[in-house]
């Protein structure tokens, strides 16, 4: 690693003085194989408990590499980025933060601590890896796939008040809140609606900078303008469903007239609208008891 700092010193796994934590890392993975002995080997092992890869339908190899180099690997036949990031979060164990992370090597493994942190320090309950600040490497990310991901960050900015960048998948967040989210999104989407809900829920969610390189192999999604203009719509309309689900949510519903008071006043009938409520009086008694004896006259 050659570049992030922190507190003016290059970080490394060693680098956290903090209480050790049960870290597992989730890897999608899908056709992987020239990557994912990269990524493996990158991950700083003394701050990942567990390993999982979870794998769809690889042609090539992937799930052998991940397996002889100490991961655990998991076979997700459904499609969908969601969806291994999914099962991968339910099949970690006992884990008091999880981390997710792609297998393209295009997010560098070695970079964890700075993920961590502020998790680890007690600032954040769930830590977001920004691509497009300075450690950006040039032609990394495509023009459209930058372009969506700034718009989108706005657009949260706008409606939901928190400040970022980007839509990363480089992040982690705590195992207890991750739970608590309930995420069920199960293709791109997922990336958002983890930012969405734990927004909404009122945690904290902090971003840090974190280098981008191209990655090893074609993109599934970003690799065209094409790829990237449908998993954006699909990205932007979560953003605003879950907004105006929210103020839906917010605003007050007019009060209910009970059924026996508007039967009365619609039949002319004025005494319904006096009748004694749960708590009044009948023929002059009070209504409260409990003491084992008959309520006394006043």
């Amino acid at each position: 690693m050659h570049g992030l700092q922190s507190g003016g010193h290059l970080l490394r796994g060693g680098d956290l003085n903090h209480p050790r934590m049960r870290v597992s890392v989730v890897i999608p993975t899908r056709n992987e194989a020239a990557a994912i002995g990269r990524v493996l080997a990158d991950l700083p092992r003394d701050l990942a408990t567990e390993i999982l890869v979870v794998d769809s339908n690889s042609t090539d190899g992937t799930p052998g590499i991940a397996a002889k180099m100490g991961a655990r690997v998991l076979q997700e036949p459904r499609r969908g980025y969601g969806r291994a990031c999914l099962r991968g979060l339910a099949n970690a164990t006992a884990p008091e933060v999880v981390v997710f992370l792609d297998g393209d090597y295009s997010d560098r493994p070695a970079e964890l601590p700075i993920l961590l942190a502020p998790i680890l320090e007690g600032r954040a309950d769930i830590t977001l890896g920004s691509r497009l600040g300075k450690h950006n490497i040039a032609g990394a990310m495509s023009w459209h796939a930058a372009l969506g991901n700034r718009f989108a960050a706005f657009l949260i900015r706008l409606l939901y008040g928190l400040k970022l960048s980007d839509l990363g998948p480089f992040r982690a967040g705590r195992a207890d809140v991750l739970r608590r989210l309930e995420l069920q999104e199960n293709t791109y989407g997922w990336a958002v609606e983890m930012i969405l809900k734990g927004a909404l829920g009122g945690f904290r969610i902090v971003e840090v900078p974190v280098s981008y390189h191209p990655r090893i192999g074609k993109s599934k999604i970003s690799g065209t303008v094409k790829g990237t203009v449908g998993a954006g719509w699909f990205i932007l309309s979560l953003i605003v469903r879950y907004y105006f689900r929210r103020r839906r949510a917010e605003t007050p519903r007019p009060a209910q007239v009970p059924a026996a008071i508007a039967y009365g006043i619609l039949n002319g009938n004025n005494d319904a609208c006096t009748q004694p409520g749960p708590h009044s009086g009948h023929h002059g008694k009070s209504a409260q008891a409990g003491d084992g004896q008959d309520p006394v006259d006043s």
